[in-house]
Order: structure tokens, then sequence, then C-alpha cells
């Protein structure tokens, strides 16, 4: 299994973890026509430095949504149990933005916790 992402959302992810460090960060990715090109930041989110907290009550309905993305404060881009547990619950595609937030700190997992590819589309 392989995702697709655009460059540009990419570069926004990286500044969004650099911009919350030492905290972590955490969205949903919106994807159209099989590319990953929207994040959304619910309001109202708890951005910790050792775990994120967000109500998906507030997240609106919406079918595009395809994915999460969240960063670590440390340099392993390795999912915790707690991650494992949301990836089964939310489905989808998931990404980690590890520290030092550069493009080869990234890592995408599917729902079971199982590491896919990237591909940058630009």
């Amino acid at each position: 299994m392989k995702i697709k992402i655009r460059g540009e959302l990419l570069e926004y992810l990286l500044q969004l973890a650099k911009d919350f460090y030492p905290n972590e960060f955490g969205g949903f990715l919106r994807e159209k026509n099989g590319i990953f090109e929207e994040v959304l930041i619910i309001p109202k989110g708890y951005f910790g430095k050792e775990s994120i907290y967000f109500d998906t009550w507030l997240l609106p309905h919406d079918e595009n949504i395809k994915g999460t993305v969240h960063s670590h404060p440390g340099p392993s881009p390795r999912p915790s149990q707690a991650d494992k547990k949301f990836f089964s619950k939310f489905g989808g595609v998931h990404l980690i933005i590890a520290y030092p937030f550069e493009a080869w700190s990234i890592k995408a997992y599917n729902s079971n916790g199982l590491e896919v590819k990237i591909e940058i589309i630009d």
C-alpha cells in the first residue's frame, strides 16, 4: 500500500510540528482524488508534551477525511500503543512526524499500525 500527499501539505505539516514543539499537534487529513491535500485542526484541542486530545464530536461530517496526522516531540516516528488503539478505531491512514520534523522523519501507518509508503506529489 502507498499513500499520496501533496508536497505543499507535507511542508505545512512539518511547519506545524515545528511551531507546536515541544508539544505534539494533531489533525485530520482530507483526501481528494486519491491524494491527501488538506489538514483540519479541530478547535478546543489539547496539545501536550506527551499526548493530544480533541473532541471528535467537533469534527465535521466529511467523507473526504481519510486519515490523521500527529507529531512526536521525540525522534521516534513509531506508533505507541495508544496510537495503535486510536488507529484501529479511526481507520484510514495515519502520519506520524517525529523530531526534528524533516521529510525523512515522517512515517505513515494503516489502521493496523503497519507502515505504508508515502509518495509526494507536486
